[in-house]
């Protein structure tokens, strides 16, 4: 029979936990994402040991990616509990929140998986409920809410929280209306999801809010929400800051151009903002007295500049990793500057023959050869080489009891 398997870091000796068997189904893996929370731990596990053990059968798997002695306070706390624990600790945060809790699906072997801060603003006590609510709705994925009747956002201090916390719910909801209707709290931390309905390779997480990257890329057929009151943070600081909002905002632009029509309309509006370097490029070259064709060719690398740092922040950040970056430059710029044996011909042909102006002439020809240059783009500097492999081997510290 197979087993729970608790692990630590190699450097902290004797694992705190013995493994034991795994329980029957409806039992529950709970995971627990920690940055330097090592004074929140004894209580957290303290609370899940009084919630939990006695309604269904629990593991905890910590995944830590702290630089203070939270590994170490969750091997001593967890001498004394009542169920397995794991600590994966990574080298390396890749994906940030998101990406830890990530690993930590792929580390569940619970029919449950049951995702929570580890700040104890989410209480343990609604675990058992949130299990319980999943298995008479038959649902697949269980959100605990603060927007539905019965939850309330009391533990979210300060007005400006509050407000980013609304905001950020309206514009997730505006932008996936079909994927996250019936989930009231996309920006929910808490919920419960089982494993059959999770393929963790397709995740692609970006910061703290891995539900709405469930939601979008592998949202199970039936949800359902149970209400819960946000707690205040036990001890500690938050961890949101301006950085975590951005990397919100960028993980959001990847998730809506997930599909290569998306994609194609994101690729169109950035290639408009680009009209402005080139044109002012242009306008300022021709108003030295510089013919329009070597001015044409000298203003496009403004354009072209401008357009790389916008596609490989918003559009095209998870494929960055496929070449490096000086190849994507020099393919990114040989395609833009490439465009031009096609577009220098037609701005001719429309001042020449059509006696339009430079800069109108210039104009019309970007937009024909707009869906030239976004397939090339995917193409040629953005698409993984045929002989790419699977991902690299995991930077997560961890030993078998």
């Amino acid at each position: 029979m197979s087993s729970f398997e608790s692990t630590v870091p190699e450097e902290l000796g004797d694992p705190a936990v013995r493994a034991s068997e795994v329980p029957e189904p409806g039992a529950v893996t709970i995971v627990v994402p920690t940055f330097n929370e090592s004074a929140n731990i004894r209580e957290l596990l303290h609370r899940i040991t009084e919630s939990v053990p006695a309604r269904l059968p629990c593991e905890v798997v910590f995944v830590d990616d702290s630089t203070d002695d939270t590994p170490e306070v969750i091997s001593r706390e967890a001498q004394d509990c009542p169920f397995p624990v794991t600590v994966l600790h990574r080298e390396e945060a890749v994906g940030g929140l998101g990406g830890a809790v990530v690993e930590g699906l792929k580390a569940a072997s619970s029919d449950w998986i049951v995702v929570m801060d580890g700040d104890l603003q989410h209480p343990p006590s609604l675990i058992p409920e949130l299990v319980a609510s999943g298995e008479r709705s038959a649902a697949g994925l269980v959100v605990a809410s603060r927007y539905i009747k019965g939850g309330s956002r009391e533990g979210l201090a300060g007005g400006y929280r509050i407000a980013v916390s609304r905001g950020a719910t309206w514009l997730t909801k505006t932008l996936f209306p079909r994927r996250l209707r019936g989930i009231s709290d996309p920006m929910s931390g808490f919920f419960a999801i089982r494993r059959s309905a999770v393929t963790a390779e397709i995740l692609q997480p970006l910061g703290y809010k891995i539900l709405l990257e469930l939601a979008v890329r592998s949202r199970p057929r039936e949800v359902t929400e149970v209400p819960f009151v946000f707690q205040d943070r036990f001890a500690g600081e938050s961890k949101s800051t301006a950085q975590e909002g951005f990397r919100f905002l960028r993980h959001l632009v990847g998730l809506r151009t997930a599909s290569p029509v998306a994609r194609m309309v994101v690729f169109g509006l950035i290639g408009a903002t680009g009209f402005l370097p080139n044109l002012l490029g242009l306008y300022a070259l021709t108003a030295a007295g510089l013919h329009y064709v070597p001015a044409e060719i000298l203003a496009n690398q403004f354009g072209v500049a401008w357009n790389f740092l916008l596609i490989e922040h918003l559009l095209f950040r998870e494929r960055r990793k496929h070449r490096s970056w000086w190849d994507r430059v020099g393919r990114f710029a040989l395609l833009a500057n490439a465009d031009l044996v096609l577009r220098i011909p037609l701005i001719a042909l429309f001042v020449g023959h059509f006696g339009m102006g430079a800069l109108s002439a210039t104009a019309l020809a970007l937009v024909m050869t707009f869906v030239l240059r976004f397939v090339g783009t995917e193409a040629l500097v953005y698409l993984p080489r045929r002989s790419s492999g699977a991902a690299g081997g995991s930077h997560t510290k961890r030993r078998a009891a």
